[in-house]
């Protein structure tokens, strides 16, 4: 293996289609290894590239979605402990759901009508029934639309709810500690993040804004400072930060504060890079080719970015532990060069 340095070893790269635009991560054949999903925007497939031991992967194998796949997600929803894929179809204004039929592979799409260029998509259950609904950011359309699972990983028509200009990117969690799943939503357009409180049966409150930076990309969701609230961590791809938004009670936010990183920082993902039972941050910063980890200095403050460099353009990451030796490692998206790249844990 390349020697290490710093805290996470060089990038592995692995072929791909074209101009993937997102990943995730999960264990789809149930052997106990994450493996990676990556949504092929230009080639309209969604590849599965499955975990072959140690954090090393198969050649991806290709499922057709529809036009420009943007967003990918992953979970059970048909409750039959397998995985599978939900897939935000942008240039046909759908997502589609692949649902798993053993050994990490997956039936043909079927695909429910959304709003305008869905550019993101989450899981979660809205409605407290146990089973996993869908979110979905119509970045066209100023909407997110909820559709709710009404079986056998099958789904209603979306419900729509007004939010800010050119949504790009949705998160899920219970924001205010009622026990129900909220929404938060980063407003492009409108340099907002919005949250949506859940309001009971997967209905949902008229969004509140909070000011964030131009040209918010991307959201996540984690309990920054321990203080058991979500807090809210948000991509300003047009300012160069990631803004953190602590949470202050009853899912409401302090004013963000930002921490510089690299050009055009496209998405933010969120996880424990240096097992200090503090969660830090991990931004895709697609103009400088690079991943940047900023550390959790306490009471949700953050160090100066550590950069890793990656492929041309890296427009998604997600952390996940893929070899099992119970560290956090990265895995992104790098459009420009058609690849997944994967950076292992010192």
């Amino acid at each position: 293996m390349i020697a290490c340095s710093s805290m996470f070893y060089a990038q592995n790269a692995y072929s791909v289609g074209s101009t993937p635009y997102s990943v995730a991560i999960g264990d789809v054949n149930n052997d106990g290894k994450s493996d990676i999903v990556v949504a092929n925007k230009d080639s309209s497939s969604v590849g599965v590239l499955l975990n072959t031991g140690s954090g090393t992967f198969s050649a991806q194998t290709n499922y057709s979605v529809s036009s420009s796949p943007w967003s990918v997600a992953i979970g059970d929803m048909n409750n039959d402990t397998k995985l599978d894929i939900v897939v935000a179809n942008s240039g046909s204004n759908t997502v589609g759901v692949l649902l798993n039929i053993g050994n990490g592979t997956f039936s043909s799409q079927i695909t429910y009508a959304v709003g305008s260029s869905p550019y993101s998509v989450a899981i979660g259950d809205m409605n407290n029934d146990t089973k996993l609904d869908i979110v979905v950011a119509n970045s066209g359309s100023n909407t997110v639309g909820v559709l709710l699972n009404i079986g056998n990983g099958t789904f209603s028509s979306q419900i729509t709810f007004a939010v800010g200009t050119t949504p790009y990117s949705v998160a899920i969690g219970d924001m205010n500690n009622d026990s129900k799943l909220d929404i938060v939503v980063a407003n492009k357009g409108g340099t907002t993040a919005g949250v949506l409180l859940n309001a009971g049966n997967g209905t949902f409150s008229s969004q509140i804004t909070y000011a964030v930076g131009s040209s918010p990309w991307s959201v996540a969701i984690g309990d920054m400072n321990n203080d058991t609230k979500l807090d809210i961590v948000v991509a300003n791809s047009g300012s160069n930060t990631v803004g953190v938004l602590l949470n202050i009670g009853n899912g409401t936010f302090s004013s963000q504060t930002t921490y510089s990183v690299s050009a055009y920082p496209w998405s933010v993902a969120i996880g424990d890079m240096n097992n200090d039972s503090k969660l830090d941050i991990v931004v895709a910063n697609k103009g400088s080719n690079t991943v940047g980890v900023l550390l959790n200095a306490a009471n949700g403050t953050f160090s100066s970015q550590t950069t890793y460099s990656v492929g041309a353009y890296p427009c998604l990451v997600a952390t996940g532990d893929v070899n099992n030796d119970g560290k956090p490692d990265i895995v992104v998206a790098n459009y420009g060069s058609n690849t997944a790249g994967v950076l292992l844990h010192c």
